[in-house]
């Protein structure tokens, strides 16, 4: 038997790949092929310690277990990778911001614009835009002006909730988001977004190959290095759901190594790098008569 103490011992072999692989796929959407063998192998590991346990079949027994979902969220935590940063891809914050102008009678009327921060990781993402729409609309608490962010990782939402970041320069960052940016009181080395900024923002945890418990409209969709963990089909499948849930003329971002492909490739127009917009449903109803 393998043992925890000399982890060297540990294998991981072709057919445990593939049934953690087929678990994975099943349950969250995740996309591995052989070549990331050696990384969930070394990013694994640390779960066996963890749970004690001393070989990767008794791991995936450990997962299937109809009471071990926090394993599973686990699974997908070391599984995935949260790189971001403020106002990563400047570009879309550009973009975004000229939406919001365009947006300005429909807003000054009462009526609501959303965004959805979909993969919102650590949560520099949707504070960005939560600082790009005060920069347009200082009082949009006063607004119907509201930012979604959903992870599928609890315990990345609940950092990204928190509003603490470690301390950056403040000349690497905007000053319509550095002024948000408060010296924290628990931990000197991190700063906080003030209450303006949070409270424009509602967290949650999602999977989105799951059903959504949301209908929109969106008027903006941020779904950038999501898509990549998801093969074609499943891509295919999101890019449609979420034009789909777009407003006429709305926006959706992806990520600089993905591309928009299957169905919604008919509603979507490219109108900047990595930047696609809804055609309004009019439009697509006089292409289909056409």
């Amino acid at each position: 038997m393998n043992s925890i103490a000399e982890p060297t011992q540990k294998r991981l072999s072709t057919s445990e790949f593939a049934q953690l692989a087929s678990f994975s796929k099943r349950e969250f959407g995740l996309n591995l092929s052989e070549n990331k063998m050696p990384l969930v192998f070394s990013r694994l590991s640390k779960r066996l310690e963890e749970r004690k346990v001393a070989n990767f079949s008794e791991y995936l027994k450990i997962l299937n277990a109809q009471n071990e979902h926090a394993e599973r969220q686990e699974l997908v935590s070391a599984l995935t990778t949260n790189v971001t940063s403020f106002f990563r891809e400047a570009h879309h914050f550009e973009t975004l911001k000229n939406r919001l102008y365009e947006l300005k009678h429909h807003i000054e009327k009462g009526k609501r614009v959303r965004v959805w921060s979909a993969g919102c990781s650590s949560g520099q993402e949707p504070y960005s835009i939560a600082a790009t729409i005060l920069s347009v609309y200082p009082d949009a608490r006063k607004l119907d002006i509201k930012v979604l962010a959903t992870d599928i990782d609890p315990k990345i939402v609940s950092k990204a909730k928190s509003g603490l970041f470690r301390r950056e320069k403040k000349v690497e960052i905007p000053e319509s988001l550095a002024r948000h940016l408060k010296p924290s009181t628990v931990n000197p080395e991190f700063d906080e977004a003030d209450d303006v900024l949070k409270n424009l923002i509602t967290f949650g945890e999602l999977n989105l190959i799951s059903d959504w418990p949301f209908s929109g409209p969106f008027d903006v969709i941020f779904c950038r290095n999501v898509a990549i963990y998801f093969d074609q089909d499943t891509q295919r499948r999101l890019w449609k759901r979420f034009s789909d849930l777009l407003t006429d003329e709305g926006i959706i971002f992806i990520g600089h190594s993905e591309r928009i492909c299957g169905p919604a490739l008919g509603c979507l127009q490219g109108i900047g790098i990595t930047s696609y917009q809804r055609r309004s449903k009019l439009a697509d109803q006089k292409i289909l008569g056409d």
